[in-house]
């Protein structure tokens, strides 16, 4: 079944405009969710609105937004105030401006949507607009309002339709400045460089979201699984072992390279790893490898004779 639509109005590029609607990209259908109970009955529990000064609860009905004004002074807001506010993006997504996706930082990207024709007769505009912004591997910059805000969006060729993305205000994000003021420049070793390169380019590959699974989710199954078979008690789970900061950095790398990419899985009960030839190492890693491995003592020929 087609997801219900989240909002339905008008796609705008100058004069040309169509009738679009927008659904949801994204689904919360499998997320687990808890209901809180009572511990002493078993019994489902409901929250309350409580009068902050008579302490009796508050009535559905009578339940109303309040905006304050003034210290304990608030103005009460009605729905239909709410509704009466009608601002273009309102009805309409007007391609103002356009961009190169490239140039959208990702932290400014919010929530994705599928932007189809509303009906058989839009369909022809819609195509235009898809179709010219594809040939010029453009995005479109609007503003759309949706769940009684308006938001800054960007809309882009997805598939045989167009993917609508909600992006955060500039004034909602924070400079990357006050996360990394502290970060002082550090001078990397080349050969530890070298190393950490190799091992990016032997776990390179492509994107698959299949792979994108939520384990945690999974273990949480797993384990309402458990206590539903075994009863009440939750079952023993052995920890798993959590790392810790690398004391030597070189060493690390080099069995991160060696491990062929495999140093998250682990061994399966009752085989044995494949022997696997070791990694060729550039020639400065080479050096610094025998700089680093002791000496052999040679053997004499009377202890060889010996053997």
């Amino acid at each position: 079944m087609a997801p219900r639509p989240a909002w339905r109005g008008y796609l705008k590029l100058s004069l040309v405009t169509c009738a679009v609607e927008l659904s949801g990209a994204t689904t919360n259908a499998e997320k687990i969710s808890f209901r809180t109970l009572n511990r002493e009955t078993g019994n489902a529990v409901r929250r309350q609105y409580i009068d902050s000064e008579s302490g009796k609860p508050v009535d559905e009905k009578n339940e109303v937004r309040g905006y304050e004004v003034e210290k304990g002074e608030f103005l009460l807001i009605e729905d239909e105030d709410i509704e009466a506010v009608q601002i273009e993006s309102s009805h309409t997504v007007s391609l103002d401006s356009f961009v190169d996706k490239a140039d959208v930082d990702p932290v400014y990207i919010e929530k994705p949507y599928y932007l189809t024709p509303a009906d058989k007769v839009s369909e022809e505009a819609f195509a235009v607009i898809r179709q010219a912004l594809e040939a010029k591997k453009m995005a479109g910059l609007a503003r759309i309002v949706l769940y009684q805000r308006e938001r800054p969006c960007m809309i882009e060729p997805f598939g045989n339709g167009m993917l609508l993305t909600t992006l955060r205000y500039g004034d909602t994000v924070r400079s990357a400045d006050e996360a990394y003021d502290d970060l002082g420049k550090i001078e990397i070793d080349e050969d530890m460089l070298d190393l950490a390169m190799r091992v990016i380019d032997r776990k390179m590959g492509k994107f698959d979201p299949a792979k994108l699974e939520d384990r945690y989710g999974q273990a949480v199954t797993e384990l309402i699984k458990s206590k539903k078979k075994s009863g009440r008690k939750a079952p023993a789970r052995e920890a798993e072992d959590r790392p810790s900061n690398v004391i030597n950095l070189f060493d690390a790398l080099k069995k991160s390279l060696a491990s062929g990419g495999n140093d998250n899985k682990r061994e399966e009960p009752g085989k044995k790893a494949s022997a696997r030839k070791p990694p060729a190492q550039s020639k400065k890693a080479a050096l610094a490898s025998a700089r680093k491995a002791p000496a052999r003592k040679k053997t004499s020929a009377k202890k060889r004779k010996s053997a």
